[in-house]
């Protein structure tokens, strides 16, 4: 078990995003794409981690992506952020993903996955964090 996983598993951090899966992001089999799913990960991170770095900022890399579970069309996904750790330009955040099943009604992690954003200026050069508050 490492750091992040839990026994008794609840989502760790503060909601940032929630998004019905709809049938057009499947593949031939009926599941919700990967893909698509990092992407509204990195919408929801960079939504979390623009607030830390008041102002823009660019991923810079996704680390331990794990996917638990399949996602079925009409659930309703729930994306929740927890920065792990504030450096000099960059943000450590973890974005975790969770399913609500119309269908079982279960409640469930699907995913997780530990996101490197670097605050960037108008010229998109990196530039320091404002100081933490």
């Amino acid at each position: 078990m490492n750091e992040y996983e839990q026994e008794d598993p609840i989502p760790q951090g503060d909601l940032a995003l929630q998004i019905t899966a709809l049938p057009r992001e499947t593949n031939g089999f009926g599941d919700i794409y990967g893909g698509w799913l990092v992407s509204q990960m990195d919408l929801a991170g960079t939504a979390m981690a623009s607030r830390v770095a008041a102002g823009r900022v660019a991923t810079v890399s996704i680390d331990r992506m794990a996917f638990m579970v399949p996602v079925a069309v009409g659930a309703q996904l729930s994306f929740y952020t927890q920065t792990l750790e504030v450096g000099r330009s960059s943000i450590r955040m973890l974005v975790e993903v969770w399913s609500d099943d119309p269908l079982s009604s279960e409640w469930r992690k699907v995913t997780e996955a530990v996101f490197v954003f670097v605050a960037i200026d108008g010229s998109g050069r990196t530039r320091p964090l404002p100081p933490r508050r």
